[in-house]
């Protein structure tokens, strides 16, 4: 697991209790977890962007939906902005991997800002084959969470009109088209693997002719992060998920031990432990989602040591290997 930030960022004053006095507890650590291929590409963005411009480096919403990534950027010079209007005319601006709508790279080259995109490439990905069912003349159906951002740029990827939400199976029974019109469908990449499959085949039940992508959207990390989670979900008491409460990946890792029967809590940070979940757990699982860095892991492992004697293992699904490039500008 990668870890962006120095370890001694984060610091704990509690007292160092006897192991030997405290009751026990078996800990099993998801992997993978934390930062995926496009979080990582787009904190490094920022990063090369604040030493090859200097500081200040603004930023278009949250890089990613980690307060901790923010606030560790946010001391190394950054700037994160809601909109382009707040950007100075001579500042470089970032945008964020969840991706933005055409109109605002469009706006920073008309106003001649100097912007690099942190769009996640599998994002960027959906946007062209977006473009490309446009083209042929279907009607598109995205399948994703209304507001979030990742929906928002993508569905701002084609003209009003041309693409319609839908959230869930009765989302697609309102749907107002006839069987047999042209349609496509795609998806937001960090939906729920199960939820988002009974959708598709609601859609391909409703329209036998839609058209859809030769691979499945959600992201690699996504899927792989719910599969750990399925991995040892059953052998727990409780599921910690690490994450934002506007991080749509980390939240479907809470649904998806909470569908195996296993109740999850969705935590920031180990501040935000109530140590009164622990009372009756013997087995207690761990995973953060995909903008939650390692060291954040860490500190709620040392968290949980002060009240209980830890037994970690770790529970491997899969080996990720993915690599994003970063873009040309940051690296000649």
């Amino acid at each position: 697991m990668n870890a962006p930030f120095p370890a001694d960022t984060v610091a704990s004053d509690a007292p160092v209790a006897d192991a030997a006095e405290l009751p026990p507890l078996n800990l099993l650590i998801a992997a993978p977890r934390g930062f995926c291929a496009g979080v990582d590409r787009a904190i490094e963005i920022v990063e090369r962007a604040l030493e090859r411009y200097g500081a200040p480096v603004f930023v278009r919403h949250e890089i990613v939906h980690n307060k901790y990534v923010v606030e560790q950027l946010k001391a190394k010079g950054a700037i994160f902005v809601k909109e382009l209007d707040e950007v100075p005319d001579d500042a470089p601006v970032v945008f964020s991997a969840h991706g933005v709508p055409k109109a605002i790279p469009a706006e920073a080259r008309r106003r001649q800002l100097l912007y690099v995109d942190a769009t996640c490439p599998l994002v960027s990905k959906i946007h062209r084959q977006a473009e490309r069912q446009i083209e042929k003349g279907r009607h598109i159906i995205f399948i994703g969470h209304e507001g979030h951002p990742e929906v928002i740029g993508t569905m701002g990827q084609v003209e009003p009109g041309q693409m319609t939400l839908v959230e869930t199976i009765e989302d697609v029974d309102k749907l107002p088209f006839d069987s047999d019109e042209a349609l496509s469908y795609l998806t937001q990449t960090t939906l729920s693997v199960d939820d988002t499959r009974e959708v598709i085949q609601a859609l391909e039940w409703r329209y036998p002719n839609i058209s859809g992508p030769r691979a499945e959207d959600i992201c690699y990390a996504t899927s792989n992060r719910q599969a750990a989670v399925k991995e040892l979900a059953h052998d727990c008491d409780l599921v910690l998920v690490i994450g934002a409460p506007n991080s749509s990946n980390s939240l479907r890792l809470v649904e998806v031990s909470e569908r195996l029967g296993t109740p999850a809590k969705l935590i920031q940070r180990a501040s935000e432990i109530d140590f009164a979940w622990l009372e009756g757990v013997e087995t207690l699982g761990l995973t953060a989602g995909a903008s939650a860095p390692e060291i954040l892991v860490r500190e709620v492992v040392t968290a949980l040591a002060q009240h209980r004697r830890i037994t970690e293992r770790e529970i491997t699904a899969t080996v990720e290997k993915m690599i994003f490039k970063l873009p040309r500008q940051l690296t000649e």
